[in-house]
């Protein structure tokens, strides 16, 4: 016995296809929703829908399975059936989070959640706590990023199906990893979204980068809003899944008196609370603005965290400034950018963008770092790069030590994107498998066209060809070679360090001193009992060590030290511990 619902509010007739047999659907109560219970329907059977008099049957817009892809008849699937060994697992502090981002179709070789499995005693080692997936929500081909997902119940078949990840994530438990699913609320995908044919999930009143925006706010809104927090608590009960990542909350537009992200935060919080869990949410968001994670008691919208990009673009730009009209990196580049986003979060918290054209965003006051998650590479930074080139190939090896280990003892919570922590030698590029013709010239022109203006022209790899796929692959035999195994043994170093220490677990922000120069491009960040200091600039940097102080660890080779007085060369990341228990009360010098 299964019973079948779909709302289309705007059909006069709907069937049900389930195997040979068409069968005629009750009629709609006042909301839309036609149900229909069939007795002989078994987990694995495939049905969809018929709307009107139009011979197409779609798939279930909360289709939990689709075997065939976004094009074919939808699978009933049965959350129940997985054999589950976490019971115990409550998920790692959000607090004390060293997040790590993957993407499941290159991590591996296999490009599957059993494939990724094989490497979790890797990322153990590491040392990292939390994984956060790019999507794996349904999208059209064989491969994608998966911001294109048209499927949202169901999980992508070439990487594993619905329990394929449920594998992956039984196993992170096992080795006490925290799983952080990115999900895409914001659009569908170009190709497969059958969604809006049965109800307005999209409305024409507003637009995005992508078309038509969700439909938040207009009429329907209760049951599209619905739609896609039970798609969020699906994730984190059915899937036990740790926390969601929330893709560009900017493209959210919502004039409800209660915002969907704050009703999304209610419902997650509640399911916490029964589940005895402290779920992690996290924005990405483009709007400098703190209420997006100021709680709801502070008449926030209750997110816990989001990505900062300001910290970003402000360490890229002062590491690489080869390209000219950078769009918004153009706003960045200084030394004094970096020290304002290590003390306050947002560079532009009211003030005028050259890139905008207007002033932007305004001050975080009395929240913990810890609602930002830091980074010195993320997939959009790297993918969204003509030839997905990574730090290292930029900068090299010395520069890309100095941005990871400004990363980990940072006061915010930090993310690596995959294969950072050894200077893989793959490329992160853009990639996607359109069946269609059409649409496979149209997503390789646009590429071309993005990057004609810096002088790349055909040389945009097409993210169409299998090529590009798969030389976006982690190498994993070089891990132990060279330069790939000195950034790991760094980076192993550097959060063992923050693991260890508590200073560099404290999010306080008022009890982080920054200072630095902006004419030798030197920075120092001090926190109680670690100091770091970074030289950006061409020239050596010379500074004295405090009473009890030494150094703990160092980028690179060339620092000399004379008595008390220590000297890095360019490009280098020293970070001093003092031995000295009162070290709240002394002073820089």
């Amino acid at each position: 016995m299964h019973r079948f619902g779909i709302w289309a509010p705007k059909a006069t007739k709907m069937a049900l296809q389930f195997g040979d047999k068409v069968i005629p659907m009750d009629k709609p109560n006042k909301r839309g929703w036609w149900n229909l219970e069939v007795a002989e329907a078994e987990c694995d059977d495939q049905y969809a829908f018929l709307i009107d008099d139009d011979p197409t049957p779609y798939p279930d817009p909360r289709s939990l399975s689709q075997p065939d892809g976004v094009h074919g008849t939808s699978r009933l699937y049965d959350h129940g059936s997985f054999q589950w060994h976490d019971q115990s697992w409550r998920g790692g502090l959000k607090s004390g989070a060293v997040i790590y981002e993957l993407h499941i179709g290159t991590f591996s070789k296999e490009g599957t959640f059993d494939g990724a499995i094989q490497h979790l005693d890797y990322l153990a080692d590491l040392g990292v706590t939390h994984l956060e997936l790019l999507p794996v929500a349904e999208f059209a081909g064989e491969r994608g990023w998966g911001y294109d997902g048209v499927a949202l119940f169901a999980t992508h078949e070439p990487y594993g199906g619905p329990d394929g990840l449920k594998r992956f994530v039984d196993a992170c438990h096992a080795k006490g990893l925290s799983v952080i699913l990115d999900v895409v609320y914001n659009h569908f995908g170009p190709v497969g979204n059958y969604a809006n044919k049965f109800a307005p999930y999209l409305t024409s009143k507003h637009r995005t980068p992508w078309g038509e925006a969700v439909n938040l706010d207009e009429g329907g809104s209760d049951e599209v809003r619905r739609f896609f927090i039970d798609n969020a608590l699906m994730w984190l009960r059915e899937y036990h899944c740790d926390g969601l990542r929330f893709d560009a909350v900017h493209e959210f537009i919502d004039r409800s008196a209660v915002h969907f992200m704050e009703q999304l935060s209610i419902e997650v919080e509640r399911l916490g609370s029964t589940l005895n869990k402290d779920f992690y949410l996290i924005a990405e968001s483009d709007l400098n603005d703190p209420r997006v994670i100021r709680p709801r008691e502070a008449n926030g919208y209750g997110m816990d965290s989001q990505w900062s990009d300001d910290f970003h673009h402000s360490l890229f730009t002062l590491l690489y400034t080869k390209e000219p009209g950078m769009g918004y990196y153009d706003d960045f580049g200084s030394i004094t950018d970096l020290h304002k986003a290590l003390k306050h979060a947002f560079i532009y918290d009211g003030e005028y963008s050259k890139y905008r054209k207007h002033k932007h965003g305004r001050p975080v006051e009395g929240l913990s770092a810890h609602h930002f998650v830091h980074f010195d590479q993320n997939h959009d930074q790297v993918g969204n790069r003509a030839f997905g080139e990574r730090l290292e190939h930029l900068c090299g090896l010395d520069a890309a030590k100095v941005a990871i280990g400004l990363v980990l003892t940072a006061p915010y919570v930090p993310m690596l994107f995959m294969g950072e922590e050894w200077v893989t030698s793959s490329p992160f590029l853009y990639f996607a498998d359109h069946e269609d013709e059409d649409m496979r010239k149209l997503v390789a022109e646009g590429r071309r066209n993005d990057f004609a203006a810096f002088g790349f022209g055909a040389d945009v790899p097409n993210p169409e060809d299998m090529e590009t796929f798969e030389r976006s692959k982690l190498n994993w035999d070089e891990i132990k070679e060279g330069k790939h195994a000195e950034m790991l043994a760094w980076t192993k170093a550097l959060i063992k360090l923050r693991r260890s220490s508590v200073c560099l677990n404290d999010g306080s922000m008022h009890r982080l001193i920054v200072s630095s120069d902006s004419v030798r491009k030197t920075l120092m960040m001090h926190r109680d009992e670690v100091r770091v200091f970074v030289n950006f600039g061409d020239a050596p940097y010379m500074f004295d060590l405090l009473e009890g102080e030494a150094p703990a660890l160092i980028s690179r080779e060339g620092v000399s030290l004379n008595g008390r007085t220590m000297t890095i060369p360019p490009v280098t990341l020293a970070i001093l511990l003092s031995g000295t228990e009162d070290v709240e009360n002394r002073q820089m010098k």
